[in-house]
């Protein structure tokens, strides 16, 4: 273990804060896709609630590796298919897009509950003060539902932060596939694994610790 440390500790940082880069980026797209679709599926419009149900049911319904593997390898085929010859879509990108389409339908699911932990009093109040519809879900529910809001998506950062490591597949430099490449390279595959497992843990752990933390301080002012 000691050998591995000392040959490759700093690629392993570097893939490190490869998957806590694409675990931001996923998560920040992933919170604007999934008010958006939150917004659907609490709305009044049949059409919008709709296209809400729907988008969360498809995606939460499609395993994140085939939707991996749809958005690397199956998008430049279809523009491909349209005369656009060499698009590529990177592996950043495409793990991007994958897991922000993936943890998105899972914060609609986490906001749309959110909104609706809100007393419908308030939505009723804030209209007969002649506010919009739009002026009183973003001035008057939105930010007390953010609120309720956090733990959930602190844990659903974890959730995307593991989740990374199935975007190994379509050749992103996360820590999973640094691991097969120690692996590979020094054939002791039981350290190399225990060490990427540490790495993992250290920072899950401390995400959830900090989750932990949040909910209770947030209890203790609701008191």
């Amino acid at each position: 273990m000691k050998s591995i440390l000392q040959s490759y500790a700093v690629m392993l940082l570097q893939s490190l804060g490869n998957t806590m880069l694409l675990t931001l980026l996923a998560l920040i797209f992933a919170m604007i896709i999934g008010l958006i679709f939150a917004l659907c599926n609490v709305s009044h419009n049949k059409v919008l609630n709709a296209v809400g149900t729907v988008y969360v049911d498809a995606i939460r319904g499609v395993p994140l590796i085939v939707l991996a593997y749809f958005i690397y390898f199956g998008i430049p085929q279809a523009v491909k298919m349209m005369g656009i010859v060499g698009f590529k879509l990177p592996a950043l990108q495409a793990g991007t897009i994958a897991l922000s389409m993936n943890c998105g339908a899972y914060m609609a699911e986490i906001f749309r509950a959110g909104i609706q932990s809100i007393d419908k009093g308030q939505m009723e109040a804030s209209r007969s003060l002649g506010l919009t519809y739009g002026m009183s879900m973003t001035n008057v529910i939105l930010p007390q539902a953010f609120r309720v809001m956090i733990p959930s998506v602190i844990n659903q950062f974890i959730i995307t932060l593991k989740d990374t490591s199935i975007l190994a597949v379509i050749g992103y430099p996360e820590l999973t596939n640094m691991g097969k490449t120690i692996s590979g390279n020094t054939f002791k595959s039981l350290e190399t694994w225990a060490i990427v497992g540490i790495m993992y843990m250290i920072v899950i752990i401390s995400l959830s610790k900090i989750a932990k933390t949040v909910e209770r301080k947030l209890k203790v002012e609701e008191r």
